[in-house]
C-alpha cells in the first residue's frame, strides 16, 4: 500500500505535492492507472488512481474515501523532555507514532539538556512515520513548554508523571484503565527535579513507575505509550 500525505484534501481530483510526486513517479516508479492512497491527517484515507504520472505535479482521481479511518477511542498525549541527541527524540516520535499517539509536546525541564527544538524537521518525521504505519490520524505537535505550564493544564482523564523515585512506583499499567484518556510526562534524562514532581502532584499527577529498569527518555516514551495502547485493547 503506498500512502501519501495532503494535509487539505477536496474534491474528486487532486494533484500531488512536487515532494510527493517525485517520490511516487521518480522513486516507487507508478505510472497511469496505478492505485495509491492518500491521507489527511485528520482521518480521511483515499484510495485513488493516477491520471497523470508527472515527477512534479501527479494527477490523481478518487475511487474510494474512507473517514475516521483508525479511529482511537482514547487521547494518548505524551509531554516529554526532547534529548541532548536529537537523532534519539525524533526515534521517539517514530516510535510513537507507529505504535499509537494523538499528542505530544516537547517538555522543558530544570534538568533538560536540550532547550530548542526544529518542529519542522520533527513534524516531517511525524508525517513519515504516519504514512509508513498506515495511519490517517497525524498527531499533534505542540511546540516546546516550559514544565510548569504543562503541569497546570486542563485535562480530561489519567494525568501520570513517570519518576523513577525509588522504584517502588504504582506501575503504568495498573493506572490505566480501557477507555481512559492519557497525559503521561516524561523527564530527561536527569529526572525530574523534586520540586517538579510536587508541582505535578499537586496539579493532580500521580507518580508512576514502567518498571524495575532505569530507562533512557525516548525508551520511556516508547514503553509508555506501548502500556497505554495495550491498556485499551484489553
Amino acid at each position: 500500500m503506498h500512502i501519501f500525505y495532503i494535509p487539505q484534501i477536496s474534491g474528486n481530483s487532486m494533484v500531488l505535492p512536487e515532494d510527493e510526486s517525485k517520490h511516487c513517479v521518480r522513486v516507487l516508479r507508478l505510472g497511469f492507472g496505478d492505485t495509491i492512497n492518500i491521507v489527511d491527517g485528520q482521518g480521511t484515507m483515499l484510495t485513488c488512481s493516477i491520471t497523470d504520472p508527472h515527477p512534479k505535479r501527479c494527477a490523481v482521481d478518487v475511487i474510494d474515501t474512507k473517514h475516521q479511518f483508525g479511529k482511537r477511542n482514547f487521547h494518548l498525549h505524551i509531554a516529554i523532555a526532547p534529548t541532548k541527541n536529537i537523532d534519539r527524540f525524533e526515534w521517539f516520535l517514530e516510535k510513537a507514532t507507529e505504535i499509537g499517539i494523538d499528542e505530544i509536546t516537547p517538555l522543558l525541564c530544570e534538568h533538560s539538556e536540550r532547550k530548542t527544538v526544529n518542529l519542522e524537521r520533527l513534524e516531517r518525521v511525524i508525517a513519515a512515520a504516519m504514512k509508513q504505519s498506515i495511519k490517517a490520524y497525524l498527531p499533534k505537535l505542540n511546540p516546546l513548554t516550559p514544565f510548569k505550564d504543562v503541569a497546570a493544564m486542563e485535562f480530561d482523564g489519567r494525568k501520570l508523571i513517570a519518576y523513577c523515585g525509588d522504584f517502588d512506583e504504582p506501575h503504568t499499567k495498573d493506572l490505566i484503565s480501557k477507555g481512559d484518556n492519557v497525559l503521561m510526562l516524561i523527564g530527561p534524562e536527569g529526572d525530574f527535579s523534586p520540586a517538579e514532581v510536587e508541582l505535578a502532584m499537586h496539579n493532580g499527577f500521580k507518580t508512576t513507575g514502567l518498571g524495575p529498569s532505569r530507562l533512557r527518555t525516548e525508551t520511556a516514551g516508547v514503553v509508555a505509550c506501548t502500556i497505554a495502547n495495550l491498556r485499551n485493547q484489553a
